[in-house]
């Protein structure tokens, strides 16, 4: 499923006009984004938690020439799924 067919759903379940499913998707991954900018968690009860980690630094290989190089710490996202979604599954 991508963005549309989403969006698709949400018009659909909802029974709001595609242009208004569109506007309060973006709305609401744009608040995951910021929130996860700010480094907060934003928790979604039955459905998951979206977090922020630190990968930490190590050691890697450059695959074009087998040359050690160190891959700098990186923060990424994160997804746990809930107890409703993993039941769902």
């Amino acid at each position: 499923m991508n963005k549309s067919d989403l969006v698709d759903k949400i018009a659909e379940k909802s029974e709001l006009s595609k242009a208004a499913s569109k506007k309060a998707l973006d709305a609401s991954l744009e608040a995951i984004k910021e929130a996860l900018a700010a480094g907060d968690k934003v928790a979604l009860i039955g459905f998951g938690t979206f977090s922020v980690a630190t990968r930490p630094a190590h050691e890697g290989i450059n695959p074009s020439n087998k040359e050690k190089i160190m891959i700098a710490e990186k923060k990424i996202a994160k997804f746990k799924a809930g107890a409703d979604l993993a039941d769902a599954l």
